[in-house]
């Protein structure tokens, strides 16, 4: 129904449980809706992994769950993987972040050395600075997803992080968010929050990503987000 009228679609692996993968057949079937469609897909990697886990045992399961399904969904050529790094500890103190970020180090080093490549991961900005893991971004080439949802959840500066992020950002993820429930449709966005978004989607020439999980919400972002548009390109560039 709705591929006509989009050019890139989501698949979104929430768990990683083997009942929850799709079958090669399902993923020929994919891949056909894409050439009937003229569309493209990008990945959402599971979110009960952890590159960054204490435990070794929940790192190479994590590892081999990523390269299982990069694996599987190879023949669609995704736009990008998008992978959380959760930070899990109960405390934030410089000796545990060390420790996590050298774990996330280890896993990335043996999922590189796997065969994947590293431009096709996109680190995704979550409950923390995403500058606590920026040198292990850079330092293996890896690509950013900027959720601004995320950002406006946990009272981040949208712009610093797109300045600072944009250059090697791949894909955001646009969705409303008030409070601390985020994944709304864009309607629930505060004025003070379009204002910043609507120029800098007007910048970015990569995939956006409505992260909002049903037809109504979808259906209300689009309408919102045609009403933004139309808006702030009839400001003056003097104002933008």
């Amino acid at each position: 129904m709705l591929g006509p009228y989009l050019d890139e679609i989501e698949l979104l692996f929430f768990e990683s449980q083997p009942a929850g993968m799709p079958s090669r057949q399902e993923i020929k079937e994919i891949g056909q809706l894409a050439k009937d469609f003229d569309l493209t897909y990008n990945i959402h990697l599971p979110l009960d992994i952890s590159l960054g886990a204490p435990d070794s045992s929940k790192r190479l399961t994590a590892l081999k769950t990523v390269k299982q399904i990069i694996d599987l969904t190879a023949p669609l050529a995704p736009s990008t993987y998008t992978l959380h790094l959760p930070y899990d500890e109960a405390e934030f103190d410089n000796q545990r972040i060390k420790r996590w970020q050298g774990h996330i180090r280890q896993s990335m080093e043996k999922l590189l050395a796997a065969g994947i490549e590293a431009e096709s991961i996109s680190i995704e900005n979550l409950d923390y600075p995403l500058e606590w893991v920026e040198k292990i971004i850079n330092d293996f080439n890896l690509a950013v997803c900027i959720d601004l949802g995320h950002l406006i959840v946990n009272q981040f500066d949208i712009q610093a992080a797109f300045n600072r992020y944009y250059q090697k950002t791949v894909i955001i993820h646009l969705y409303g968010a008030e409070s601390r429930h985020d994944h709304l449709s864009l309607d629930k966005l505060s004025p003070i929050n379009t204002d910043i978004i609507m120029p800098i989607l007007k910048q970015f020439k990569k995939v956006v990503s409505l992260e909002v999980f049903s037809y109504d919400r979808l259906v209300s972002s689009l309408n919102f987000l045609e009403q933004s548009w139309q808006k702030y390109n009839r400001r003056p560039e003097s104002i933008m």
